[in-house]
């Protein structure tokens, strides 16, 4: 076969048709990263659109509400000389009255008022009313014209919340988050006791799936063990139940936990049966935390056992005979030599299970009652009845970044790279 290369004195080679061979090695390498590069597009995009998108939308959200401030605009713009003290001035009245008449007339009013609720409940009425009858004003003075119509627009509070809200970038959604909101001077105070709703959640979410993780390493050690030690022929019958709960339907699951666990429920009837309880000590599992707890490990348990069978598998079980040999007990070579060498199974397992129930939804929205509820609860309320994204995105950063938070620490304690699936 011809060589293709000719030496040149130049001191570099060169192809036959004369281009130098670096050049020519460079093009072909730059060819096959093109290659790879529109191999993995497909998949880059999907993860864009699907994933880093709707992230970014969400921070956005989370800090971002221009409805208000674009609304009321010429007041946003007045309210700018105001000291906060004392009433505002008449530009700032007849900048207000402009600005009611305009979102009216656009039918932005009931946005922007639904936005101002938000900070300070029961306002929106206070808007709507006043945009239908604003629409009288003609002239000065304007300031006695909006009081005449309602006598709250003479409080200097509710001026100081219109000056925070004209800002299209605030905190005010994560503050709430947190159980916090602004004053009308702007400053940070605590939310009434009724309303510090969302922290409490917080910890019992952390809680509710710390238990669910435990209850899961608790279940799925031993059956996890039992698949990797048993026959193959038995290993592969109790394989298949494990894998049951994957073909059926998560509602159908949920429901038949309802069937189960309520008053007049399966499991009481048979606890009443058998003379454990009375008829009227019937135990209360559903709609409270007990439920929640329950079900959720149900429907978790398999993301614990398969990464456990898949580290299990892989032990040799001489290890466990030669401590024997040398003099351990059955206990002592369980505990000390095939125990450790499951801990990548039992960490793989507790971080995709804690994860899962951190954020899930259906579950503890059937079963979970008001103690039983998850921020996953809160957070699609917000999405869907209250309307409130601000405040959903809000909580879904936190939740977010309290995830991420707690992958660091598990790093920097356990390690990822001790974690393993199979």
């Amino acid at each position: 076969m011809a060589d293709t290369t000719v030496p040149v004195t130049g001191g570099g080679l060169q192809t036959i048709d004369g281009v130098p061979l670096k050049k020519q090695l460079a093009r072909a390498t730059r060819q096959s990263k093109l290659r790879a590069l529109m191999l993995v597009a497909p998949l880059g995009i999907f993860v864009l659109v699907s994933f880093i998108y709707p992230i970014v939308l969400t921070l956005t959200r989370s800090v971002h509400s221009p409805v208000f401030g674009a609304a009321f605009h010429r007041t946003a713009e007045a309210l700018q000389s105001w000291d906060g003290k004392d009433l505002p001035s008449e530009p700032v009245w007849e900048a207000f009255v402009a600005d009611m008449k305009e979102a009216r007339a656009n039918r932005t009013i009931g946005k922007a008022a639904t936005r101002f609720n938000y900070d300070v409940p029961g306002t929106r009425s206070l808007f709507t009313r006043t945009a239908r009858k604003i629409r009288k004003v003609k002239e000065g003075p304007y300031k006695e014209a909006v009081l005449e119509i309602n006598k709250k627009w003479g409080d200097p509070q509710l001026w100081g919340y219109i000056k925070q809200n004209t800002a299209p970038y605030t905190a005010g959604f994560y503050l709430n988050a947190l159980d916090r909101k602004y004053d009308y001077t702007g400053k940070i105070e605590r939310q009434p006791e009724v309303r510090q709703i969302y922290v409490p959640l917080f910890w019992r979410t952390l809680l509710l799936s710390s238990l669910v993780m435990a209850s899961c390493i608790i279940l799925g050690f031993p059956v996890a063990y039992l698949l990797a030690h048993l026959p193959l022929r038995i290993s592969n019958l109790l394989m298949i139940l494990v894998l049951l709960p994957f073909w059926t339907s998560l509602l159908v699951r949920t429901t038949s936990w309802i069937a189960l666990l309520q008053t007049q429920g399966v499991i009481n009837d048979f606890l009443v049966w058998v003379g454990i309880i009375s008829d009227q000590q019937r135990l209360q599992m559903m709609f409270n935390a007990t439920g929640t707890v329950i079900a959720m490990t149900h429907i978790l348990l398999p993301f614990m056992i398969l990464p456990l069978y898949s580290v299990m598998k892989t032990i040799q079980p001489s290890y466990v005979r030669a401590a024997r040999s040398l003099g351990a007990t059955q206990w002592t070579a369980f505990w000390r030599v095939y125990v450790p060498q499951t801990l990548p199974g039992v960490g793989a397992g507790s971080i995709l299970v804690f994860i899962l129930a951190i954020g899930y939804y259906i579950t503890p929205a059937l079963v979970g009652g008001q103690s039983g509820q998850l921020i996953s609860n809160l957070i699609a309320y917000h999405m869907q009845k209250s309307l409130n994204w601000g405040l959903a995105a809000a909580l879904s950063t936190i939740l977010l970044f309290g995830v991420l938070g707690l992958y660091w620490l598990y790093n920097r304690l356990v390690g990822v790279d001790n974690m393993k699936l199979g």
